[in-house]
Order: C-alpha cells, then sequence, then structure tokens
C-alpha cells in the first residue's frame, strides 16, 4: 500500500539534486510517497502523486533516520561511580573496561538481550533507524561469541571487538592473547559479525598488533573498522586508511598528517560528542577536517563507560556547540556520515529507491536539534516504511 506523507514545512533529503541544491538537499513544503519498505517519490507537495493513503505531518521539519555507527549495546553493570569520579578530576584511562568485562562474563544470556533490547528501544525512540553494534566486553571465545548472538538479534551492523583491551589474565602473555583473537576467538565470532575493529590507542592494541588482528579479521571474511586517536596521537589512524578501513573512530588527537591521510582516501572520520563530553577529553575539531575534506559521521558511542547516552540529538547539540559543526553538517553527519561509516548506500538519503527511514520532528527545523538541546523533538519515527 502506498503511502503519501504531506505537510512537511522542511523535509531534508541529504540528496543536492533536491531542493535547495546544498548537501542537505532541503525541499520547503514538501511530501514524501512510500510504498513498501522504499521511497517511490520526494518532492514538493504540490506536485505529489495520488497515494492509497495519506498521512498530514503538521508542518513539521522531517529528516533521514539518524545512523549510530559506533555503539557498544551488549553489556551487563554499569558504571556511575567512575563516571562521578573523572567528575571530581580524575583523568579517563581505558582500564574501567575490565570492569565490563567482569560483568559481562557473570551476566546471563536473557539479562544482556534484555540490555540491548532496552538501548535499542532508547535509540529508537531518539530517532536512530539504523545503529552498529560491538562486542568488546566478554574478551573470551564464549562471551564474544555470544555478544554478537545477542547484537545479532537487534542489527545485522555486528562488529567483532575482541580487540577492545587485553584482559586481566593475559597481561603478562599480550602474544598469547593476540593470536587467541586471530585465532580460535575469530573463528567463533566471524559468522556472526560484519566487521571487525580493533582500539589501537595507548593502553590497548598498537599498531603492529592491530594491523596482525585486521589482516587476520580481513581475511575471514569481515570488513574493517577501527578505534583510533582516542586517548593521543599514534599511528593508528594512519593505519586504518592505509588499510582501507571504513572507519576510524574518536580521531580526537587526529594530527594534521592524519587528517591529510583520511582526506586523501575513503576512511570516515567517526567522532563522538559522548566520549568527550563523559572524559572531559580535548574536542576534536569538526571544522579542521571537514574543511580538508574529510568525510565525517557523528556516532553515539553508547557504552557504560566513557558515553552512556543513546541520544543522537545531544550528540548533534554538542558537535555543534563544542566541536565546530554547523548544524547543517551535524545533521549530514548523523545520517548520511554514519551510512557512508557503514559503507551503505541505501540508508541517510531520502531518495525514491532509498530505504524509508525518517523523522518527523516536534519543531518546524533542523536546526531546532542544536537550537533545543535536551529537549525530546522525535514526534514520528518511521523505519522500512512502517511508523514505530
Amino acid at each position: 500500500m502506498s503511502t503519501l506523507y504531506d505537510g512537511i514545512a522542511e523535509l531534508v533529503t541529504n540528496d543536492p539534486a533536491q531542493g535547495d541544491g546544498t548537501a542537505l538537499g532541503v525541499i520547503s513544503d514538501g511530501a514524501i510517497l512510500v510504498e513498501g519498505e522504499v521511497i517511490a517519490w520526494v518532492g514538493r507537495q504540490v506536485d505529489a502523486p495520488a497515494a492509497a493513503q495519506r498521512v498530514d505531518c503538521g508542518g513539521v521539519g522531517v529528516i533521514p533516520g539518524f545512523v549510530d555507527s559506533h555503539a557498544h549495546l551488549v553489556f551487563a553493570g554499569e558504571r556511575s561511580a567512575e563516571f562521578a569520579a573523572r567528575m571530581a578530576g580524575l583523568p579517563y584511562a581505558a582500564g574501567g573496561i575490565a570492569t565490563t568485562v567482569a560483568a559481562t562474563r557473570q551476566a546471563d544470556t536473557a539479562t544482556l538481550t534484555a540490555g540491548v533490547g532496552r538501548l535499542a528501544g532508547e535509540l529508537l525512540a531518539a530517532g536512530v533507524t539504523t545503529f552498529e553494534s560491538k562486542s568488546g566486553y566478554g574478551l573470551n571465545v564464549a562471551d564474544e561469541s555470544r555478544s554478537l548472538v545477542v547484537a545479532r538479534e537487534f542489527t545485522s551492523e555486528t562488529t567483532f571487538l575482541g580487540a577492545h583491551v587485553v584482559p586481566a589474565e593475559y597481561r603478562d602473555n599480550r602474544d598469547a592473547y593476540v593470536e587467541l583473537v586471530t585465532g580460535p576467538m575469530l573463528e567463533a565470532c566471524a559468522p556472526y559479525a560484519r566487521w571487525i575493529d580493533v582500539f589501537c590507542d595507548r593502553g590497548a592494541f598498537d599498531v603492529d598488533e592491530s594491523r596482525a588482528i585486521l589482516t587476520a579479521g580481513r581475511a575471514a571474511g569481515l570488513q574493517l573498522r577501527v578505534h583510533a586517536g582516542q586517548l593521543g596521537p599514534s599511528g593508528g589512524i594512519q593505519m586504518a586508511v592505509q588499510m582501507g578501513a571504513a572507519s576510524v573512530d574518536h580521531c580526537t588527537f587526529a594530527t594534521d598528517a592524519d587528517i591529510e591521510a583520511m582526506a586523501a582516501g575513503d576512511t570516515v572520520a567517526t567522532l563522538l560528542p559522548g566520549a568527550e563530553f563523559s572524559t572531559r577529553a580535548p574536542w576534536p575539531d569538526a571544522r579542521r577536517m571537514i574543511e580538508a575534506g574529510v568525510t565525517v559521521a557523528i556516532a553515539t558511542d553508547c557504552n557504560p563507560g566513557s558515553s552512556f547516552t543513546t541520544s543522537m540529538p545531544f550528540c548533534i547539540a554538542v558537535g555543534v556547540r563544542d566541536m565546530n559543526f554547523t548544524p547543517a553538517e551535524a545533521l549530514w553527519a548523523a545520517t548520511a556520515g554514519g551510512a557512508a561509516a557503514l559503507r551503505r548506500d541505501d540508508i541517510g538519503v531520502l531518495a525514491p529507491g532509498k530505504r524509508a527511514d525518517f523523522v518527523c520532528l516536534d519543531a518546524p527545523s533542523y536546526i531546532h536539534l542544536a537550537y533545543r538541546p535536551g529537549v525530546p523533538l522525535i514526534r514520528t519515527v518511521v523505519r522500512g516504511g512502517q511508523r514505530v
């Protein structure tokens, strides 16, 4: 059945061929025709074709569904005391991950599944229609593979992150842990993952270890993602570009050489405003990256230790306020940018043939996402043509 959504004061398509010709492709007084799970037509309401049914959006703004390309949803426990300590002046270090690893290993599968379901519901309520989720809090064969099985119940964008940190039992034998990750753990996890990721940073894995892990993952049929540049400068960002990773995430301490490398390649720089907010780390400068020609995405980095948020609107507001995005750039990064980070061309854009994933705002314009921070502005979410 075809459905026409009209009464749209401002329709953001992310298609420069539409509307005002900008990157957002804004159409005033727009409409969307949906047939099944896909978009059949987009344009001005006065030109809309006939449809079996009509939904009046009531003069609001409509945007593509958010694409959250970096999240860690499979875990047990919480780390609010760690957050309070950081707010009192304790610097962030990756060592707190061990707390979540212990809780996750002890939790039963039903508990983990319920936790992911709750967070997935929060993401959807905040306008996220596609999200990625990683393992990384099991750090042994059984719990890493279990984490991915759980994640696959909620998203096809699953990532094997056995190389999150070296667990305590391998602290004195790092080589043995890398062999585990690239051998039995990868073999058990690859059937449930699309991606492989590695935390290439101080206190986690060095460039050589990271390259070996990613190479093994690619040989197993997985595509590449990388955490790098969160805790300090390293070779991780350039290594990610050299290996053709779809995305290198954090980039907090990206150097001029890192930015030049990203601009020359096709690796997306995924910035994670919630992490800087929650760790009081320096803000990465999105303006510097965008002006250099880097493709930039925004994601939530939802995790219990360093960014416990499922709100993409919050991340957009922080990105505009503290990372030097314009409101238009931040919205593009949270939609089309996230799709690019997942190497998806069927989402993040509202155009004929694309998935019918879009959000009706309780506001006349997307600018209100940053203009009214903290206000719940998601009125209606349409995912795959269904109002949810």
